[in-house]
């Protein structure tokens, strides 16, 4: 009698066993973008490791092209640029009209890297967009900056490590125009009692790009961020630090 227990122990076992790899395999074949070792697709939601996979392109340009080209992302290679050891770029490009991407930039023509634009097409999708719609049932249209490339040290100093801002690593974004004409600033609409629904915007749409950017910082962080979200693609290994602030 022991001895069919058992086996029938051991058959539970085993059948519990199968059904948890099925499921682990079922979710796997849902959710690729939650995996650490599959490809990264710009067309699908953002995963657990989308952040890492973005910042990872800024050692394969024409794979970062390729992605961009796969997801409908239009855009033209800009000049390399050699500005010394410290500044320039040879992967930046510009984002062309038409395509899977609907919002501009102002002011137009803005350059940034590859893994930079691929990240701003992602939070496009997948967070602002839908964000805008959630709080205003309003599209956004337009994304205002500060720019991107500028051969500069943090903060302006006069010594010190270079900004992400010297290698087109990084975008300055200060604020965004809905399609009903409505105008949303960090400066002015970041605190909470001024307009609850457009600082809930705000910081939901820095919190989404934490999961696409190496570095978000934002007025939460200081006063020189009171005025744009500074996002990054900078690369500090595979298993960095990232910052969200």
């Amino acid at each position: 009698m022991s001895e069919v227990r058992r086996m029938v122990t051991a058959l539970l076992v085993a059948a519990i066993v199968l059904a948890g790899v099925f499921a682990i395999y079922a979710w796997v074949r849902s959710r690729p973008q939650d995996m650490p070792w599959t490809e990264l697709d710009l067309s699908r939601p953002v995963g657990l490791f989308t952040g890492r996979k973005l910042t990872a392109l800024t050692q394969d340009f024409d794979k970062c092209r390729t992605l961009l080209e796969a997801a409908g992302v239009r855009h033209t290679v800009l000049a390399p640029v050699d500005a010394g050891a410290s500044c320039g770029y040879r992967d930046a490009v510009r984002f062309a009209s038409g395509g899977a991407r609907t919002i501009d930039f102002r002011p137009a023509a803005l350059g940034v890297s590859c893994p930079v634009a691929a990240g701003l097409a992602m939070w496009e999708w997948n967070v602002v967009q839908p964000a805008a719609l959630r709080h205003f049932g309003e599209r956004v249209t337009r994304i205002d900056h500060l720019g991107s490339y500028n051969c500069r040290r943090l903060y302006g100093r006069d010594s010190g490590d270079y900004s992400e801002h010297a290698t087109a690593d990084a975008v300055d974004v200060a604020g965004f125009r809905l399609s009903d004409g409505t105008r949303i600033s960090v400066l002015n609409d970041w605190k909470e009692a001024d307009d609850p629904a457009t600082a809930a915007f705000l910081r939901e749409v820095r919190d989404g790009a934490c999961d696409l950017f190496s570095t978000v910082l934002s007025p939460d962080y200081n006063a020189a961020h009171a005025d744009h979200f500074h996002l990054d693609q900078a690369e500090r290994g595979e298993r960095g630090w990232r910052a969200c602030r």
